[in-house]
């Protein structure tokens, strides 16, 4: 799977275990954003991890922060992005089968290594249940447009 992967200075040193750990397991992974351990906003890699996701360069993100809250709000920014903040295992599953997360975000400050890469494991394995789920789906594209999610009905849009 072709994977993204960001964060701000705190995530660094999990961002390189991530990104052995995903590599190991066959899968093709791109370290985005500064990805350092001097001082750097969580934003920028929010942006780079979001933008490529977008736009279809990779299939699933990954993103960490001292909490996970900032880099989850930026990259929920971006249209077509779907990041959920992730802290345990119940989480990841439901991010990934409920909500059809395309990012996810974990804390490297709050979370473990082994949590962190389960977490990880469990989002790439779990697949959208869909069902009553996609219309959800069409409701918050429907926000990100700007409009009323309300007038999705049965899955359509209400409007003539």
């Amino acid at each position: 799977m072709k994977l993204a992967v960001g964060g701000d200075h705190r995530g660094y040193d999990a961002i390189q275990r991530i990104t052995e750990h995903l590599t190991s397991r066959g899968h093709e992974v791109k370290v985005m954003g500064p990805c350092t351990r001097e001082s750097c906003d969580y934003t920028d890699a929010a942006w780079a991890v979001g933008s490529a996701i977008a736009r279809g360069d990779a299939q699933m993100g990954i993103l960490v922060c001292g909490t996970g809250i900032g880099t989850c709000i930026a990259a929920n920014k971006i249209p077509g992005v779907r990041a959920a903040l992730v802290h345990d295992e119940i989480t990841a599953q439901m991010s990934r089968s409920h909500n059809d997360a395309n990012i996810v975000c974990v804390s490297a400050d709050l979370l473990g290594m082994r949590l962190i890469e389960k977490i990880i494991e469990i989002c790439l394995s779990t697949p959208f249940s869909g069902g009553r789920h996609a219309k959800r789906l069409r409701k918050l594209a429907e926000i990100e447009h700007g409009r009323d999610p309300a007038a999705v009905v049965n899955g359509e849009n209400g409007r003539p």
